[in-house]
């Protein structure tokens, strides 16, 4: 089960590493592509700049994500991640178009690759800081749960295995001499980028949609509250949502009609309590109905019709 804290300030500290191995790897590959000339090393150091700018975002986001409820957001600000996913994704499908900008000529008008061994060192060590950052973070997006920290991860990961099928491009080139490997591996480079991209892209939309937690959630969620059934309790109207980090759930439970108030709201407190211990970061909202009255299973709808 992931790992919740109340503060999330100290998530920052990964978009720093983000940051930083940006930084380094931009200086890196920009260099084995003035060094090679390879268009495919160009592509990847676009993707770099990319994440670099990602990675900015991502810090923005998840600043404002810690800040706690107020009278204006009484929710509170996680949603503030899907925006810097959804930006990430955008911007790496932005990536993906400069590379086939820069691919297609070179496809068209072939040239060589200058000092291919050189440049290839020079694009590995970029790639190994990219591994390490991307690591770190996808570590600490799992198990804080933090869709920025993970989406990072994710293009990070995706500039690796773009960095390792441009070095396989560009040393085809240099022992075949068939120069048109490098612009074909940039434009294969550019659709692996595409595809990751619609998928932080969708991933943030789903989210900020108010899509409903992943069915094994729902289910250990359900299994808590089955467990009261058999004391002749029931429950309806279960709803959920998950927003950023923090996960909302609602639900009616119904109890026999001689119940007092008190004997509800301790019931309603001990499930609430079971729920958390189940799911971390669940906030709950419940409502009291009793067994007998009709009106009870009228209600079960979202938008209930006046009567």
């Amino acid at each position: 089960m992931n790992e919740y804290r109340s503060d999330r300030k100290f998530l920052t500290a990964f978009a720093w590493v983000s940051i930083s191995a940006a930084v380094v790897t931009i200086g890196l590959k920009t260099t084995a592509y003035l060094l090679t000339g390879s268009v495919g090393l160009l592509s990847d150091a676009l993707e770099s700049l990319v994440n670099l700018v990602g990675a900015f975002m991502a810090l923005a986001m998840l600043t404002i994500a810690a800040r706690p409820a107020d009278e204006e957001h009484a929710y509170g600000h996680s949603k503030a991640e899907y925006f810097s996913s959804g930006v990430e994704g955008t911007l790496i499908l932005i990536a993906a178009i400069s590379i086939i900008i820069a691919a297609i000529p070179r496809l068209i008008t072939p040239q060589p690759i200058e000092q291919a061994l050189i440049g290839l060192s020079v694009s590995a060590g970029a790639s190994i800081v990219n591994l390490i950052a991307a690591l770190i973070l996808l570590r600490a997006g799992k198990k804080y749960n933090s869709i920025t920290l993970t989406a990072n991860a994710h293009h990070l990961l995706t500039d690796v295995w773009t960095s390792v099928g441009v070095l396989i491009g560009v040393g085809l080139v240099a022992v075949t001499g068939w120069e048109r490997l490098d612009p074909l591996v940039a434009l294969l480079v550019a659709a692996n980028i595409i595809w990751s991209g619609v998928q932080i892209v969708r991933q943030s939309v789903l989210g900020l949609m108010d899509t409903a937690l992943p069915r094994e959630e729902q289910e250990i969620l359900k299994q808590v509250l089955d467990i009261y059934t058999q004391d002749g309790v029931e429950y309806h109207a279960f709803r959920s949502r998950q927003s950023g980090s923090r996960r909302f759930v609602s639900f009616h439970v119904l109890v026999p009609d001689t119940w007092t108030v008190l004997q509800g709201h301790q019931l309603l407190e001990k499930i609430e309590a079971d729920l958390r211990k189940a799911i971390p970061a669940l906030t709950i909202f419940t409502h009291l109905e009793p067994l007998n009255d009709p009106t009870s299973w009228q209600d079960t709808s979202l938008d209930r019709s006046p009567d």
